[in-house]
């Protein structure tokens, strides 16, 4: 179980992990040293699963968002198996999620343009065995965040 104190350091964590010891400690009404020891044990019990940089991806290159529904008359545990597999070899693919109701599975598509998505497309549906794939393609980012309701 998580406290207060330990609610308010992942609450700060999330919005800027790099904030130095001595400030988020100061932020949550802890020491430094008391405050350090919350942070490794909240590593150690996973509810912080490793820190990582938000990159744009404008900047870099790959506006493009696109959502791939996905269906399959395959449902078998070695067949999701091979698929989440399939799934680990694609760089483009930043979320995949299995679903309840009429798609099987969701990916998360990151490219630079349609005609990259279309070679991803292709590729996809050589390596793996599919019923259906529909494309949605994102217009405009509304709201993106990866901080959790704390």
């Amino acid at each position: 179980m998580i406290d207060e104190i330990d609610r308010k350091i992942l609450f700060h964590l999330q919005e800027d992990a790099t904030i130095p010891a001595a400030d988020l400690a100061e932020k949550v009404g802890s020491s430094r040293t008391a405050c350090w020891r919350r942070i490794r044990s909240l590593e150690e019990t996973g509810y912080i699963r490793k820190q990582t940089a938000l990159l744009d991806r404008e900047k870099l290159g790959l506006p493009v968002t696109v959502f791939v529904n996905i269906k399959t008359s395959h449902h078998e545990p070695g067949w999701l198996e091979k698929f989440a597999a399939t799934v680990d070899r694609f760089p483009e693919i930043t979320e995949f999620y299995r679903m309840s109701g009429d798609v099987d599975y969701l990916l998360k598509v990151v490219v630079p343009d349609i005609a990259a998505y279309d070679d991803f497309y292709r590729r996809l549906i050589q390596s793996i065995n599919l019923s259906d794939v529909s494309s949605n393609f994102a217009m405009e980012e509304i709201k993106f965040t990866t901080a959790l309701p704390l």
